[in-house]
């Protein structure tokens, strides 16, 4: 089988969006009837590196995590594991997601919840808000500098928090630039997925102080969200290990508890 590509996701994701685009009206007046969404930047308070849990139930680099997985249940799970955020991966061709995974998740927990696909047109950041997001992830490898930037103020105008996420130097200041509610550093490269949690390790240290900084991928144990705090981190999105955990909620609880480092 060939490996799946970022070009070959974002290649799904521009198909989807000239979908929507038949639907722009309807996406244009839905955000109107929506309740007004949690604020994600809660999410970041705290003295202790907080746990984003994600759900999802396969992966380009994983394979089948889970593909029976109950995105309510295991959310809930999540919630009462000490999670204060849910991520949901809503792209349906590589990670079997759903936007109906994200609307169930968002009504049945209290704690905000982020839209994780490949965010690449306006019309994805009406989906989220409509189906009740509390931000949305934006990828600076995905999109030029100006369109990272449209989007971040775009959902800015939506109400909704942004996480952007970098995975260089370069890619990092193009985050920061675009004012984002907390900046993601991706130890995975979307090249090659593979892991290397020294990337966050040099990056982390390189957010801006009072900007809150999430560290993402490669998150097994709660020695990994030690590593992770003592280069600054906040929070760390968690995916593989929490969702295809048969005790989702201990897994969760597992990892909380780790007391931040000022950078």
């Amino acid at each position: 089988m060939t490996p799946t590509s970022l070009d070959a996701i974002l290649a799904d994701a521009r198909a989807r969006i000239a979908t929507l685009r038949l639907r722009a009206p309807e996406l244009e007046r839905a955000p109107a009837g929506a309740p007004t969404p949690r604020h994600l930047a809660p999410a970041f308070a705290g003295t202790t590196v907080g746990v984003m849990a994600e759900v999802k139930r396969r992966s380009p680099s994983a394979g089948a995590i889970r593909e029976d997985l109950d995105p309510v249940r295991h959310a809930q799970a999540y919630e009462r594991g000490g999670a204060v955020a849910i991520s949901v991966l809503t792209d349906g061709p590589h990670f079997g997601g759903s936007l109906e995974d994200l609307a169930r998740v968002a009504q049945a927990v209290s704690v905000p919840v982020l839209r994780k696909d490949f965010i690449l047109d306006e019309l994805q950041l009406l989906e989220a808000r409509a189906a009740g997001a509390s931000g949305a992830l934006l990828i600076v490898r995905a999109l030029a500098p100006d369109r990272l930037r449209a989007l971040a103020r775009e959902a800015k105008g939506l109400g909704l928090g942004t996480l952007i996420e970098a995975h260089s130097e370069a890619e990092l200041d193009a985050a920061v630039a675009a004012e984002p509610t907390a900046v993601g550093v991706n130890s995975r490269d979307l090249d090659t997925f593979t892991v290397d949690l020294s990337v966050a390790e040099r990056l982390l240290p390189l957010v801006p102080a009072g900007l809150p900084a999430v560290g993402e991928s490669g998150v097994e144990t709660r020695a990994d969200v030690e590593r992770l705090a003592a280069c600054g981190a906040d929070l760390v999105l968690v995916g593989t290990a929490v969702a295809r955990a048969a005790d989702p909620e201990g897994a969760v609880r597992a990892l909380c508890g780790v007391l931040r480092r000022p950078r």
